[in-house]
């Protein structure tokens, strides 16, 4: 069983780091070239480019500049321990067990405008990129004509016999996929809230909840659809009677 998730707009710089452990990016290549556009950008372009704040803009400016190549562990941190955001406060590594980041390695994978797509252990450097972002790249009008193909062929590599794919990603960075040419079967699960006798998606308790999944699903080696509707986390439920098929899967509480 595979998973794919969204990367988080906000970072953690500051936190000590549980292993030495990292890895490469797959697509460095890819990531400095995508670097390189960013760094001729400025604030201004950032700024409408990316529709940021006048602060904002001038922060991811000055990471653009701070831009280094080759990465190292001086200037970049594990792309997993760095995601701060609501899946990642689900997935909360800060407690996740080290004898896990085998499978962790293994089985995760985390979507991104600038490195594409990232094992939970490759360094990153401070970056924000949505995958939603218009950044021409020579006659690629935007980042998913840039990385659709190529990501879609390296995730088909990646899948064994028997192989699922969980979605836990957003539609925005899982439209970067071709879903038509991933070669196993793509489980879609969902969450809801049930609120006065009806079923509300609240996107901070989503995002965690696939968060929650994530670790879920990689703590008790769940490998079939069928294993993942046990997922009973934070009150959660699997609703036959609510999910559009097996493959959609709603969770609600």
């Amino acid at each position: 069983m595979k998973i794919v998730i969204s990367p988080a707009k906000s970072l953690d710089w500051e936190t000590a780091l549980p292993t030495d452990r990292y890895s490469e990016p797959r697509f460095a290549q890819e990531a400095e070239r995508l670097g390189r556009e960013l760094q001729k950008k400025s604030q201004r372009s950032l700024s409408k480019l990316m529709n940021l704040s006048a602060a904002l803009a001038e922060l991811n400016w000055a990471r653009n500049q701070n831009f280094n190549w080759p990465q190292n562990t001086d200037n970049a941190r594990p792309a997993v321990y760095s995601f701060n955001g609501d899946v990642y406060q689900g997935l909360d590594m800060a407690s996740f067990p080290l004898d896990k980041l085998e499978a962790l390695q293994d089985q995760l994978f985390i979507l991104s405008g600038l490195y594409g797509l990232l094992r939970p252990l490759d360094l990153i450097q401070p970056y924000r990129l949505e995958m939603g972002t218009s950044l021409r790249v020579n006659s690629r009008k935007n980042l998913y004509e840039f990385w659709k193909k190529k990501l879609t062929a390296h995730l088909n590599e990646q899948f064994g016999e028997g192989d699922v794919l969980v979605n836990l990603a957003s539609k925005e960075y899982f439209s970067v996929l071709d879903a038509k040419q991933i070669k196993v079967p793509i489980v879609t699960p969902n969450f809801r809230e049930l609120k006065n006798g009806k079923l509300q998606m609240v996107s901070f308790f989503a995002k965690q909840a696939r968060g929650k999944m994530t670790r879920f699903i990689l703590e008790e080696g769940i490998q079939t659809p069928e294993d993942l509707l046990g997922f009973d986390l934070d009150g959660y439920r699997y609703s036959e009677e609510h999910s559009k098929s097996a493959m959609e899967p709603l969770f609600i509480r």
